[in-house]
């Protein structure tokens, strides 16, 4: 995950055009994009050897850590209190329905027992394979796993560094070899969708790392991710794995939904986003505080108000919520993202029929809140104090009501349907500090 902001210049019709390829996806594989987006709220997982250091995922590169030192965190790194159980319970706990976790960040280390390389969590102290006992977690408690991989490594050699825009302080000399390194990253992503059970789905970053360089023209980084091959690889293991790519362009062929990262579809307020929203599934992905990976002097942390804003805002785009943790280097996650996971599952035990299964995009947002919809509810979530205290005023409903009532304790509200919009009256209703939800049942 960039924690940087980069200068993202996108490529050419023509160049995404020599990536397409020819892409039918499966029935199963149609089939689990209907249930991601029923899923809507998931967790990400940010873990690795800059767990150790306590300064986020990016610190090999923002502190120019040559490999040699880099690689010494193989010899301390030992998530010693690491419990799948905890992390899938404090997951399902909080009403998520899928993990995203990193099998291989920016750093290159895998978290899981490859045999393609050394710079692995078996390899260390702690010598089990992580990946592992949270796929078996996952997968017996009904937890989806999809397997986050990064594209670009600041550790190989093979890697074309010589064009990157990240890892320039690592030291390395060799030069790189780029088929190589494809041919690397392949036997890895045949070894997680072989050894591990059922994927949900694989969930590449790191595409922007070469993109064109303008400051050097000297540089020829019009680099070939062969996406075609490796996308068509994934499919033919697991034709119902979804592939979605955090490149921040327009999705491609052969990618089943959209990532967005720290912002809503559409949104730019964090230089990673301002792509078009495709007609694919979607999700938005961030952070507890500010840091991905874990930083001992983050204590930025959003409210359980803020993040479920974030959520329901995000769900009444049509887009799923995936929420990220850092957990410490000793394998545990930190109490202040556990109690904050609890008292959102507490409010999606409460509410969440707003939320899972629904769809967006079926109202403009107004000054008070947002919609979401399912078959012929429309769900009308009030998370800002309307103007006047006694209506809602939805401006040019289509939809005819037949019935409206508060979500909670079904408490039956009258309203009104004009040519210029409809208002629904309160009738002495408290405003929730997080959200007052509305259920219409249309015609």
């Amino acid at each position: 995950m960039k924690k940087t902001t980069l200068c993202l210049l996108f490529f050419s019709m023509s160049c995404i055009t020599m990536l397409a390829q020819t892409y039918t996806p499966t029935e199963g594989n149609l089939k689990n994009r209907k249930e991601f987006q029923d899923d809507k709220f998931g967790m990400f997982i940010h873990f690795g050897p800059y767990s150790v250091l306590g300064n986020g995922e990016w610190i090999m590169n923002n502190d120019n850590i040559k490999v040699t030192e880099y690689g010494r965190l193989i010899n301390v790194f030992n998530p010693q209190n690491f419990d799948a159980k905890k992390w899938v319970g404090i997951a399902k706990a909080a009403g998520m329905k899928y993990i995203t976790f990193t099998t291989r960040h920016h750093d290159g280390f895998s978290n899981f027992d490859t045999k393609l390389s050394d710079w692995k969590i078996t390899n260390t102290h702690f010598k089990r394979d992580l990946l592992k006992e949270l796929a078996d977690e996952c997968h017996k408690e009904g937890i989806k796993l999809f397997c986050y991989y990064s594209l670009l490594d600041w550790t190989r050699t093979d890697y074309q560094y010589e064009t990157g825009k990240t890892g320039k302080g690592t030291g390395r000399t060799a030069k790189s070899d780029w088929e190589s390194y494809i041919r690397f990253m392949k036997g890895q992503l045949t070894e997680i969708l072989t050894n591990y059970g059922e994927i949900g789905g694989i969930w590449f970053d790191g595409h922007w790392d070469q993109l064109d360089n303008d400051t050097d023209k000297t540089l020829s980084s019009k680099v070939n991710w062969h996406y075609d091959e490796i996308y068509k690889l994934i499919h033919s293991i697991q034709p119902n794995c979804l592939i979605s790519n955090n490149h921040h362009l327009l999705p491609i062929q052969g990618e089943d939904f959209q990532a967005f990262e720290k912002d809503l579809p559409g949104g730019n307020t964090t230089g990673f986003g301002g792509q078009s929203v495709s007609q694919l599934p979607l999700e938005t992905c961030e952070t507890m505080n500010n840091s991905w990976g874990f930083d001992i002097n983050d204590r930025k942390y959003k409210s359980t108000k803020d993040l479920l804003h974030y959520m329901i805002n995000a769900a009444s785009l049509n887009a799923n919520f995936l929420l990220n943790v850092g957990p410490m280097a000793d394998g545990s996650i930190q109490p202040e993202f556990v109690e904050t996971l609890k008292e959102m599952g507490i409010w999606m035990d409460k509410n969440g029929k707003s939320i899972y299964g629904t769809r967006g995009n079926v109202m403009p947002q107004q000054d008070w809140g947002v919609f979401t919809a399912k078959d012929k509810t429309l769900f009308a979530h009030i998370i800002k104090t309307p103007k006047q205290a006694e209506y809602i005023f939805i401006p040019e409903m289509k939809q005819k009501i037949k019935k409206c009532y508060l979500m909670d304790g079904k408490k039956e509200l009258k309203f009104k349907q004009q040519p210029e919009g409809t208002f629904v009256y309160l009738d002495g209703t408290k405003i929730d500090t997080i959200d007052t939800i509305i259920e219409m049942q249309i015609q």
